[in-house]
């Protein structure tokens, strides 16, 4: 008699298991013919998502604007004004020193993760008196700009620059160099803030040097006037490495970016670069700016 009603329940075990197995199944596979948008009903996104926002001019500033998303729907929102995207609040005040035509983007992000962006275009008619960028060309993004430039040549061979995507690049080997430069007029007792974007491979046995001085360079020459402002040195300890980011912040040799002269004067921007193996140094966004 025990042995049958072990038997029995033994069945009736094996008969729940059985159940549950297919009832699980049965929730894949109902899961896995759900609609593709589910998601999208389920509650988790909002349809009414909306990305749209207004640009308005700071009064008495030619070059300070305000953002101001147009809609609350939204988690989160960010902004771009063409230096790339970053968290930002439903208003935002920015500063755009230099003329020009910007592209300004605010994207709103809400729940689930979902984004819409918008965009709009912003002329800024003259450059901010004090802190506008006084290099011409200095973004290589088109033949004009580049022409503002005038390389000064060192070496016979063996260095070179070279233009191309937005950007300026010097490659050298075997100890020669070559230099870039323009002419720049500035304001005495004014400081003035040197800047740019660099990139490179990692170089060995090189130098990169920037020089702000009222002295002209002359072809066929070296150019050191006033001593390094700013740069790159691999013997004290940058540069050998890959690199990009601003010289600022890179720089390991100069006296500083920060500059002024005693009177009014031209000045020249002189960028040179050489060593035993450059490989490739590449610049963009040169900037000498007023800082007070």
């Amino acid at each position: 008699m025990n042995n049958k009603i072990a038997v029995m329940r033994l069945k009736f075990i094996k008969h729940i298991n059985k159940s549950i197995v297919f009832g699980m199944l049965g929730m894949v596979v109902l899961a896995g013919c759900q609609p593709e948008d589910s998601f999208e009903n389920n509650g988790l996104t909002d349809p009414n998502l909306d990305a749209s926002f207004s640009i308005t001019a700071v009064s008495g500033s030619a070059n300070r604007f305000v953002l101001e998303a147009l809609n609350s729907n939204y988690v989160s929102s960010k902004w771009d004004v063409g230096e790339g995207a970053y968290q930002g609040k439903s208003t935002e005040e920015i500063f755009l020193p230099d003329a020009g035509t910007y592209t300004v983007t605010h994207t709103a992000i809400g729940r689930g993760g979902e984004s819409k962006s918008t965009s709009q275009e912003l002329v800024v008619e003259v450059s901010d008196p004090n802190a506008g960028n006084l290099v011409l060309g200095g973004k290589f993004e088109t033949d004009e700009d580049i022409a503002e430039w005038t390389i000064l040549t060192i070496s016979a061979s063996g260095a070179s620059w070279t233009f191309d995507s937005g950007a300026a690049t010097v490659t050298a080997s075997d100890w020669n160099q070559q230099g870039l430069f323009q002419a720049i007029d500035v304001q005495g007792g004014k400081n003035y803030a040197i800047d740019m974007n660099v990139r490179g491979d990692g170089s060995v046995d090189t130098w990169f040097e920037v020089y702000l001085s009222t002295t002209a360079p002359t072809q066929g020459n070296d150019y050191s006037a006033d001593g390094t402002r700013i740069g790159l040195n691999t013997w004290a300890g940058c540069g050998n490495a890959p690199f990009s980011g601003k010289l600022s912040q890179l720089t390991c040799s100069g006296s500083g970016n920060v500059v002024s002269f005693d009177e009014d004067a031209t000045v020249y921007l002189v960028i040179k670069c050489g060593g035993a193996n450059v490989g490739a140094i590449t610049i963009d966004n040169v900037e000498l700016r007023g800082t007070n």
